[in-house]
């Protein structure tokens, strides 16, 4: 609490003495001052000041990369800054204006995440957590509801959601060995949640308020475009015929010919009964395996878009339209993410980690091998599909499915299986020994609905062999 009433108070003696400097000797700078001094800058100075505070001091006790990546933040703030006063002053640019416009806010990103690359550091999760965590400031971006981005609030805690997973380990890992580690990480996640996430709230819920008065800028110098092609010569039989004159090709060749009046039927040919299909020798009603082949080999247009294997917002693994592929492996996950696999067929993947839950939808012959998931395993309008958990899954729903084998691990026989139309499901499970074979279970697909007691009792079908 003494940290933070520190860092306000020398926030707001910085600002009496930019002030009290500038005095009466700025008159040519009026609009600077006045933006310098507008409620949402003051306020953006009081939030650098209450939250990277601690943010800044942690880093310092540790020192080394951590607090290169702190400095690289601190730096990425102040450019917020300074884009918010010129905000106030400026004119809403258009798309390539506004990429100019934010290019510094960039740089200083992209200088973030250059730490997190080539060889991994001891304090990666630091640099991941920082690099992540930085794209919050892109809110700045947002333009209106067809920019293809979040709203300036949600952009800020969704990008929070992507730096989180990282945080967490450092708070895992230095819980009892640092607690220079723990304030550092915290003090990162409230920077954001509250801090930013409140400022923006605050005053930009909307997203920027650009300046409605003030003049545009100038635009850049275009380069004179080229002059348009000579016209053709007159003395060219081409081009000098009018495009109504041009023999017409295709359907306007057709209707053209229909309207010019003259007898549409005049170039046909007469049918004679020995020219009729009915009384022609060399056709049959048999079609030959040679044409039938020819039929069915040729390929086929497929209206399934392209395959994928991508991982979209750091969230979401999304496995799309792979046809004959045995060997997909998503190997770099995390419980806060979701693997969603749709339209594949004849193909195996391996999801090799913990992740929140794996929805497979509309696939065919469709094999799937993961270890856990921590909320449920949804198979939906599916047919003949394999799925196997290695590990433990709480919930598995089957709906819309028509065949669908589920193999169960120890850890996994807890696990509440939901059926909704669906048939021909079976589930193997591990035997009463250690080496034994696998025991199938077929779940019913019939049921019995017979009313007693006033309210309907259902049973499902038994069958009894003989």
């Amino acid at each position: 609490m003494e940290g933070r009433l520190m860092a306000r108070l020398e926030s707001a003696v910085a600002r009496l003495e930019a002030l009290s400097l500038r005095g009466g000797s700025v008159a040519g700078s009026g609009g600077d001052d006045a933006s310098a001094t507008d409620p949402s800058i003051v306020a953006f100075e009081d939030f650098m000041g209450t939250y990277f505070g601690r943010v800044s001091s942690a880093g310092e006790k540790i020192g080394g990369q951590v607090l290169e990546v702190t400095k690289i933040l601190e730096q990425a703030l102040n450019v917020q800054k300074e884009l918010l006063i010129k905000i106030k002053q400026s004119q809403k640019p258009d798309l390539a204006g506004l990429a100019e416009f934010l290019k510094p806010l960039n740089e200083v990103i992209m200088k973030a995440n250059s730490m997190t690359e080539g060889r991994r550091s001891d304090f990666f999760n630091h640099l991941k957590a920082a690099a992540d965590s930085s794209t919050a400031l892109a809110w700045i971006a947002y333009t209106g509801k067809d920019c293809g981005m979040s709203m300036p609030i949600a952009h800020v805690e969704e990008s929070w959601q992507m730096a989180e997973f990282y945080n967490n380990k450092i708070l895992v890992e230095y819980k009892s060995k640092d607690p220079n580690h723990v304030e550092w990480a915290k003090a990162l996640k409230e920077l954001y949640l509250p801090g930013l996430r409140d400022y923006v709230k605050s005053h930009y819920p909307l997203g920027p308020a650009w300046s409605a008065t003030a003049k545009a800028k100038a635009a850049a110098p275009r380069v004179p475009a080229p002059p348009p092609p000579p016209p053709a010569s007159l003395f060219t039989s081409e081009s000098s015929s009018p495009s109504s004159s041009k023999p017409k090709e295709g359907m306007a060749a057709v209707f053209q010919e229909i309207s010019s009046g003259k007898p549409v039927t005049s170039g046909l040919r007469k049918v004679t009964d020995n020219m009729k299909t009915k009384n022609r020798a060399d056709r049959t009603g048999v079609v030959g395996a040679s044409e039938k082949e020819s039929r069915t080999s040729s390929p086929s247009f497929s209206k399934a878009g392209p395959p994928k294997l991508e991982l979209q917002m750091g969230r979401k693994w999304v496995v799309e339209n792979q046809i004959g592929r045995k060997n997909l492996v998503i190997d770099d996950c995390d419980a806060k993410q979701s693997v969603y696999i749709f339209g594949c067929k004849d193909s195996v993947l391996q999801v090799q980690g913990k992740v929140n839950n794996i929805t497979i939808d509309k696939c065919t012959k469709m094999g799937v091998v993961f270890t856990d998931v921590v909320a449920a395993c949804e198979i939906v309008n599916c047919s003949g599909v394999e799925v196997q958990c290695q590990g433990s899954a709480p919930t598995i729903s089957v709906d819309n499915t028509g065949g669908c084998q589920l193999y169960l691990s120890k850890g996994s026989l807890g696990a509440s299986i939901t059926t909704a139309k669906s048939s021909e499901i079976n589930v193997l499970v591990p035997g009463a020994e250690p080496d034994g074979d696998l025991v199938e279970h077929a779940l019913p697909q019939q049921f019995i609905h017979t009313f007693k007691d006033g309210q309907f009792e259902t049973t499902p079908v038994s069958h009894s062999g003989g």
